[in-house]
């Protein structure tokens, strides 16, 4: 009977095949959701990365656009959770057409996303309840052991102590805004719109939770919009009667969201305001805590989003075109 590799051990045997090989850039790759849980993992390159450029691409203008850097020294980082994208599956071949390295991070091993891939990372399911093996933990072990092996890059070992943590600090996290979640829910099951706001590591989990619950899950219209751009545009649409969620995360862009809450609360009244000082992070190692950050973020407005749906009574799993037609 073949034992089944944890996804730990399947990292390891990635990141050693990899150890010996020059890798400039690293190119992440994904559609909706996926591509949303890679903006934390870019950020983390942006700030940690000497000698190793990232970028972030949807799956299709990935393609269109033709990276001239991408090349035998990329490693493209792709994930769709079915693993049945067909933009990201395409990009696999495409990346691959162009010699670079390219590992697919997916729920689903047997699905068409690995078929070309040079390595596959298999994730646990959000009901899998060890948040060390889903998603984002998967993502951060990768690109922080791949920062290790490239540049001696020490946060490497506190990343993996702290995702060895995470389990616990989401089940504080779930006590402690049971109660707010499902006020959540009551106060905004009948607004039409919502927005919701962040920077830095936190502006993926905003975009996702606007385009991915907001719009596709629930029918309400939503956008994600950037801290730093607020004042260029979006504030124009503030008044006491439009919903905001501000989150504010614990990495350097901090200033900013503060900066658009400040002015938010001279204006508008219904803001829920999400930060991620009010939550335990114990056992979280100081050097890492910005990039837990908006994982604890994430796991809250999900917590959030269920509640909604409930009181909606619209489930999180109801669509009108997405995986019904053509397109």
């Amino acid at each position: 009977m073949t034992t089944q590799l944890t996804a730990n051990e399947q990292i390891q045997e990635v990141l050693g095949a990899l150890k010996s090989k020059t890798i400039k850039n690293v190119f992440f790759v994904a559609c909706g959701g996926s591509s949303a849980l890679m903006y934390p993992s870019k950020y983390l390159m942006d700030h940690e990365a000497q000698s190793i450029e990232s970028d972030l691409y949807s799956s299709n203008e990935f393609i269109h656009r033709n990276p001239a850097k991408l090349g035998k020294d990329s490693l493209v980082i792709l994930c769709s959770h079915e693993g049945k994208t067909p933009e990201t599956v395409e990009s696999v071949q495409f990346a691959k057409s162009k010699g670079a390295t390219t590992i697919a991070l997916t729920y689903n091993p047997n699905s068409p996303l690995t078929t070309d891939a040079d390595f596959v990372l298999r994730y646990a399911d959000r009901g899998d309840n060890d948040a060390f093996n889903t998603n984002y933990g998967v993502m951060y072990q990768l690109v922080t052991g791949l920062l290790y092996n490239q540049e001696e890059n020490n946060i490497y070992q506190d990343m993996l102590n702290s995702l060895g943590h995470l389990q616990s600090v989401y089940d504080r996290t779930r006590e402690q805004v049971k109660q707010n979640a499902e006020q959540f829910g009551k106060d905004y099951k009948d607004e039409e719109v919502i927005y919701t706001m962040g920077s830095g590591a936190n502006y993926g989990i905003a975009y996702s939770f606007a385009i991915c619950i907001l719009m596709e899950m629930q029918w309400i219209h939503s956008h994600a919009i950037h801290a730093g751009e607020y004042f260029h545009g979006p504030f124009e649409i503030l008044d006491k009667d439009v919903p905001f969620i501000i989150l504010l995360g614990l990495d350097e862009t901090r200033p900013l969201e503060e900066r658009a809450l400040k002015f938010s609360k001279r204006f508008g009244e219904k803001l829920v305001v999400l930060d991620a000082k009010d939550f335990d992070l114990n056992g979280v190692d100081e050097s890492v805590k910005k990039y837990i950050a908006p994982l604890i973020l994430n796991y809250v407005l999900r917590l959030y989003a269920e509640k909604l749906a409930d009181e909606r009574e619209h489930p999180l799993s109801k669509r009108r075109y997405m995986w019904k037609l053509e397109y």
